[in-house]
């Protein structure tokens, strides 16, 4: 359950000047949705989700499947043990159980996934508290992924997440069955890729499982005190 993908190539010092375009823009608040395609309290979660993901810059929505409902009738074709585990570490941390549809904001609250009111009172709360400890960049090609992180106070795990934008599914079985569902930023790997202390830094790695990636900087606490979603130098920008 708590295996966790890991790809870690090197590591240097550096400054953020590698990435000017992206030094000063404020970092997305960070939201979490621990879903199921088993689970029949979902969808109504999973859309506002896919709402968020379409019309907030402003958020970095991210949905991780849970392994926990497979055994009650239908096998979410996305569920991953990193998903279990990186609940659990919330699960500790809040109210000690797991649930779904349950959404972390920042790593700091957790609310029901598909109360609306709740959701958008948390992300309003950490937008007007946000910890950034640094800034954080990161630009994907055909090379790899290079993340640059400023210098700041503090200590944090790098994160790369990796996710594909947006599946439908017809489930054909369990709680949901006979319905389609729609699903929005579906993590498909999360991984590890090196610490920060303080001190300006650059890290190479190996691109992971997802059509788009991400960074998270997580402190001791699990605490996001850093975030960025990874541009792709091999993408034309669209007119």
């Amino acid at each position: 359950m708590f295996a966790r993908f890991l790809s870690v190539i090197c590591a240097s010092a550096a400054s953020l000047l590698a990435f000017p375009a992206f030094a000063d823009a404020p970092r997305p608040v960070v939201i979490e949705l621990f879903t199921s395609q088993g689970c029949s309290s979902c969808p109504p979660a999973d859309s506002y989700l896919n709402e968020l993901s379409d019309a907030r810059k402003d958020v970095l929505p991210l949905a991780f499947h849970v392994t926990y409902w497979n055994q009650l009738g239908w096998k979410d074709p996305f569920s991953l043990s990193i998903s279990d585990a990186r609940q659990d570490r919330y699960v500790q941390r809040f109210h000690g159980f797991a649930y779904t549809p349950e959404l972390v904001v920042d790593g700091k609250s957790a609310v029901v996934g598909s109360n609306r009111a709740a959701v958008d009172a948390a992300i309003d709360r950490a937008r007007s508290s946000a910890t950034t400890s640094a800034n954080v960049s990161a630009m994907a090609n055909g090379k790899g992924v290079t993340v640059s992180i400023g210098s700041g106070s503090g200590q944090a795990q790098v994160l790369l997440v990796g996710y594909d934008t947006r599946h439908v599914t017809p489930v054909g079985r369990g709680e949901n069955s006979g319905n389609t569902l729609t699903e929005s930023n579906i993590v498909r790997a999360l991984a590890s890729i090196g610490s920060w202390s303080g001190t300006a830094l650059t890290l190479q790695a190996s691109p992971p499982a997802g059509e788009k990636l991400a960074v998270l900087l997580e402190a001791p606490d699990g605490t996001i005190v850093g975030a960025a979603r990874v541009a792709d130098a091999r993408v034309e920008p669209s007119s």
